[in-house]
């Protein structure tokens, strides 16, 4: 362990693009920002998958959130995911888009919004998300970063 005056500490690693990236696709869970219409962060907790190709986050959520009239009006968002200790993390920002609302069990929106689900049942699933007028919000990314203190 290296010594450190007091009161300082070592200094944060700040991640490269490429690592950057690659700590977003490890994870599963972030704290997604949105702007209200007073232009405060409304910020939640949403699960989400990585889409490469794409270079966009997509997350599923149900068509009544505040959320997703927070995008409507202003599609400009962050997605900060944490570490695996207090110490790192990485945000992405980016404009997002809403899909419509899934209607027919396996319409196109549910079969966008499937890979987000894992193995499972489709054809309850397909079912499940038009039950609860499931969303799919799609994240495309302009700039991320991040980083962490190595102790």
């Amino acid at each position: 362990m290296t010594d450190y005056p007091p009161g300082s500490g070592p200094p944060p690693r700040v991640f490269a693009e490429t690592e950057a990236y690659e700590r977003l696709a490890a994870g599963k869970f972030g704290t997604l920002a949105t702007v209200k219409a007073d232009g405060h962060p409304h910020l939640s907790t949403m699960l989400y998958t990585w889409d490469p190709d794409r270079r966009a986050i997509l997350m599923s959520t149900t068509q009544p959130r505040v959320k997703v009239r927070h995008i409507q009006a202003n599609p400009r968002t962050a997605l900060h995911v944490p570490g695996p200790d207090a110490f790192s993390y990485v945000t992405a920002e980016g404009e997002a888009e809403v899909s419509a609302v899934t209607t027919s069990p396996g319409d196109e929106v549910g079969r966008a919004l499937a890979p987000l689900y894992g193995d499972v049942d489709r054809d309850a699933l397909f079912k499940q998300l038009v039950l609860d007028r499931r969303v799919l919000i799609t994240m495309r990314i302009t700039k991320v970063y991040g980083m962490a203190i190595e102790f």
